[in-house]
């Protein structure tokens, strides 16, 4: 619903106008000018001065300076907030205003300006919905927003004009404006900041997301988990974001001096422009984390629903961190349900079986676990299907999850993206992604626990390194998850292979069933 405000403009005459008048007419000057901008233009018999307009523009321009005629006018608003306009919605903006005035009513801020709230007011209103450390992050970025320009330190609490802007700017803004914001968060000295202590608020956010997850029981069916050793899956996707920045112009640099480069605002920019998890995850934190505008973020397309057989019970090799990083490289369309096709801890440690139950299933992600820890896979973008020839197309990639999360893409070289065969002599029987026959960057061998990564220096395919710890090695947990919702010609084949469990189950019964002597056989009729 949008709210709309007629104003009658008639032209203002002679000296003795008066200065709100001048205003209103300016206002709706503007408003006709942002207007005829963007409708198309009428026939020539119906162009006439219409008697009122819409007072909200479509032009940001116009109505930054149409708010600015309102302020003096009499706006109720402080003269800092009368530079600022909200970019939400009415309904939007209700809400915020409601957070605000609980923020500000709480017991706790008395202390405070009665259109403020403090630190305390926050983390009591927040409760464990998020940790603490990230609470006092987002108040800081909040309180050291200068709407004046002129501010010599940060205020004592939060206005409600700088935590609409904050909002705004977190929620809704470019990067520009949320890299403002985060720089805020950091650090409470002007820019540049150490990369050191970006790559900790990157752990924080990314930590965040996972509580609040846990918290309000939203994970969907996966499950917090941590690797074997150091480092914690959290640390690992937050090394990964942390990658993504480009530091002293793209050079390499070794861990330690890296980690000491200065970080101005262009170069936070730059990072939360390429590297999109990071404006998405301050996103669940607030609208998760303070319960605010939550229809306004689809958890469908961030964490895909989990489905497996209720009646196994079963530990993924995934994460809810990993699916997320996975996830978010996949389709739209194919990123809201993950459905387990096959899983070596549920199926056995058989390729007949893998076959079986991942061919003609749809686009589906496989990974596998070694002996060393290390975890890996592969996204087929199609339906797996036995033959000697390889398949897929150029959205199939390779990803590693443990040590460190990346994912791989086609180089254009070839067309090696998928290969599945068994039962032929004369060429490798197993399952293969990327490279080239006994070379491949991810091998499933029909010898099902042994396989190979070759890709010295790089995979031909993808463009990935050896992804096992070691070229050679052997696994004791493999998964196949189908992702997307299954096709008509996927659901008939599910129906097919249902069918088909449903009569081994009749005739292995039928086996196992005490037959007693002289009881009747089937079909007979007993005597009396």
């Amino acid at each position: 619903m949008r709210h709309s405000i007629l104003v009658h403009c008639p032209s203002p005459e002679g000296k003795d106008c008066t200065r709100a008048q001048k205003n209103i007419h300016r206002a709706a000057r503007i408003t006709l000018l942002a207007l005829s901008a963007t409708l198309p233009a009428p026939p020539r018999a119906s162009l006439r001065p219409p008697a009122t307009v819409l007072a909200r523009p479509s032009s940001l321009p116009a109505f930054r300076e149409l708010c600015r005629i309102r302020g003096e006018m009499g706006n109720s608003r402080s003269q800092s907030g009368q530079k600022f306009c909200s970019q939400f919605l009415p309904e939007e903006q209700v809400e915020i205003d409601r957070l605000f005035d609980a923020l500000s009513s709480e017991t706790h801020s008395s202390r405070t300006s009665p259109r403020s709230f403090s630190l305390k007011a926050l983390k009591s209103h927040v409760g464990e919905a998020l940790p603490p450390e990230m609470v006092t992050r987002l108040y800081d970025g909040m309180r050291r927003v200068d709407l004046t320009g002129k501010a010599t330190k940060p205020s004592d609490s939060v206005s409600q004009e700088q935590f609409t802007v904050s909002m705004y700017h977190l929620l809704k803004g470019n990067s520009e404006e949320k890299s403002l914001v985060i720089l805020k968060m950091i650090s409470a000295t002007e820019c540049p900041v150490k990369a050191r202590e970006v790559q900790k608020f990157t752990e924080d956010l990314v930590g965040s997301v996972v509580h609040v997850l846990t918290y309000r029981q939203e994970l969907r069916g996966w499950t917090q988990k941590r690797g074997p050793g150091p480092p914690s899956r959290v640390q690992v996707l937050a090394t990964q974001l942390f990658s993504e920045m480009d530091l002293r112009g793209g050079e390499k640099l070794p861990g330690p001096q890296q980690l000491d480069c200065e970080c101005d605002r262009a170069t936070i920019e730059d990072w939360v422009f390429r590297t999109p998890h990071v404006a998405t995850f301050l996103s669940v934190v607030i609208h998760r984390g303070f319960l605010l505008l939550r229809s306004s973020l689809d958890l469908a397309t961030l964490v895909p629903e989990r489905h497996v057989d209720p009646e196994r019970v079963f530990e993924s090799i995934l994460d809810v961190l990993s699916v997320i990083y996975v996830n978010s490289h996949l389709r739209r369309e194919q990123q809201g349900r993950w459905r387990l096709l096959f899983s070596s801890e549920l199926h056995g440690h058989s390729f007949s079986q893998l076959c079986g139950r991942i061919t003609h299933r749809g686009p589906c992600v496989l990974l596998v676990e070694d002996r060393d820890g290390q975890v890996f896979g592969g996204f087929a973008s199609c339906s797996w299907e036995v033959r000697p020839q390889f398949q897929g197309d150029d959205t199939c990639f390779l990803f590693s999850i443990s040590p460190r999360m990346a994912v791989y893409t086609s180089t254009g070289y070839n067309d090696h993206y998928m290969y599945l065969n068994h039962g032929q002599q004369t060429i490798p029987n197993g399952l293969g992604m990327g490279g080239q026959h006994n070379y491949f960057g991810l091998w499933i061998d029909v010898d099902f626990g042994k396989g190979h990564s070759k890709a010295k220096p790089k995979c031909t395919t993808y463009n990935s390194p050896q992804l096992s710890a070691r070229e050679n090695f052997g696994f004791e947990k493999m998964e196949v998850w189908a992702v997307g919702d299954a096709s008509g010609s996927q659901q008939f084949f599910l129906f097919i292979r249902m069918q088909e469990q449903g009569e081994r189950r009749e005739r292995q019964r039928e086996k196992q069933a005490p037959r007693l002597a002289g009881s009747p056989t089937r079909g007979s009729i007993p005597g009396p």
